[in-house]
């Protein structure tokens, strides 16, 4: 193991390929932010438009903008962008709802996709939304498909001839673990199973190939790696294969054939269209595009490059100067299992990450016990996570995280 210094993380940052792409986010001036994994940097261009999205097109073009300004395609002009950033082909994602939505939509198409299993698959600890979502897809479907959840290292086994559908996050959002895309996708149409990603955590982050693996569905949120702001609207994935057998239940005007006919009875739409439901979000769909944008000008594995080194030195840095401090190391050393994040785990741990952050040094905590620390390429710079650990050593060895304050449980961790 080498040793470290603030000059060797400088170093770095000269001849970082990326370092350039800083300048185009609007960083509060002496802040570390490691927490892009859970909110995304402000990128400066956004605030122009949003100024023209509201003043001019809102404003003054009022509902002709839907015509003038194509409000009505940015779910399909922005998802096609996103499409790039993932593997998968124009007319295969499409900007739509949230999150959560989007994982209803999809569960509820798989399973009637998959009539006659009753089984829906997932891991225990994965993001707490997507079980929430699941378990009432369950009591709503009240007995004809049941939740059943595997440690990830029998995930492999656990998919049988009685799986309707898999539903796991790509890139874990305590721990940074990542699945085997290509070895699950393949188990589990072997089992004749359907598998539905959350790209929440990967999309803008680490490389995905949704179409080299043959992937089904997929869907994942705008506000973190892609930069779209807080509420930033959610994106999915269907593959072209099963859209036109796709019924989702939410079906709401903006997914009909023709919307604008007024008909009574539902028609879905062809192609990824039918995935839609309400109205679009047309201001946060704006912002998500100019995140979008900057990433898909980026080289995604430039920005793999550059995580996976991040987290190396980050790693080695709490093991040289840390190691007498109670601190765990959550995440896997070895890189190709390990996304765009390190956590470690403390005792703690909320009111360690509370003293960094009274220094304007931002991560965030996962209860119980886990400080996450994500590293966004195109504005982290390497002497960052010199500085955080830097101030993360006079915290522990001056007791400095042990203040009343720092343990006050907030609304938000």
């Amino acid at each position: 193991m080498q040793t470290l210094n603030r000059a060797y993380f400088e170093a770095l940052d000269r001849d970082d390929p990326l370092a350039a792409y800083r300048d185009q986010f609007d960083l509060p001036a002496g802040h570390i932010y490691l927490n892009g994994n859970s909110l995304g940097v402000l990128p400066k261009a956004a605030k122009e438009k949003a100024r023209q999205v509201v003043e001019e097109q809102w404003g003054q073009g009022l509902i002709r903008s839907w015509n003038t300004h194509d409000w009505i395609r940015i779910p399909h002009r922005v998802g096609d962008k996103i499409a790039g950033l993932i593997g998968a082909d124009d007319g295969e994602v499409i900007v739509a709802d949230s999150t959560s939505v989007n994982l209803f939509k999809m569960a509820a198409a798989a399973v009637k996709l998959n009539a006659g299993r009753h089984k829906i698959l997932s891991e225990p600890g994965n993001f707490p939304t997507d079980l929430y979502i699941l378990q009432g897809l369950e009591q709503f479907l009240d007995g004809k498909v049941r939740l059943v959840t595997e440690h990830r290292e029998n995930i492999l086994d656990a998919i049988d001839e009685d799986t309707a559908v898999v539903v796991l996050t790509h890139v874990h959002y305590k721990s940074g673990a990542m699945f085997d895309m290509a070895a699950i996708t393949a188990r589990a149409h072997e089992k004749g199973a359907l598998v539905i990603w959350d790209l929440s955590h990967s999309t803008g982050a680490v490389p995905v190939e949704l179409n080299r693996v043959g992937a089904d569905f997929a869907i994942g949120c705008g506000y973190k790696y892609l930069n779209g702001g807080p509420g930033a609207p959610g994106f999915l994935f269907v593959a072209k294969r099963h859209q036109a057998q796709l019924q989702q239940p939410l079906s709401g005007w903006f997914g009909h054939a023709n919307p604008f006919a007024m008909r009574d009875d539902y028609e879905a739409a062809p192609g990824i269209a039918r995935a839609l439901c309400g109205t679009t979000p047309v201001v946060g769909a704006s912002l998500l595009e100019v995140g979008v944008d900057i990433m898909a000008s980026a080289d995604m594995h430039q920005i793999r490059e550059k995580s996976l080194r991040m987290g190396q030195l980050f790693i080695e840095l709490i093991e040289q100067r840390c190691s007498q401090y109670g601190f765990g190391l959550a995440s896997s050393k070895d890189p190709a299992v390990r996304g765009s994040q390190v956590s470690l785990t403390h005792e703690q741990g909320f009111a360690i990450m509370q003293a960094l952050i009274a220094r304007n040094i931002i991560g965030d905590f996962r209860a119980p016990d886990i400080l996450r620390f994500g590293f966004t390429p195109l504005y982290v710079r390497y002497v960052d996570l010199w500085d955080c650990v830097d101030a993360l050593v006079d915290i522990m060895a001056n007791d400095h995280w042990d203040q009343a304050a720092f343990k006050k449980l907030t609304a938000v961790t």
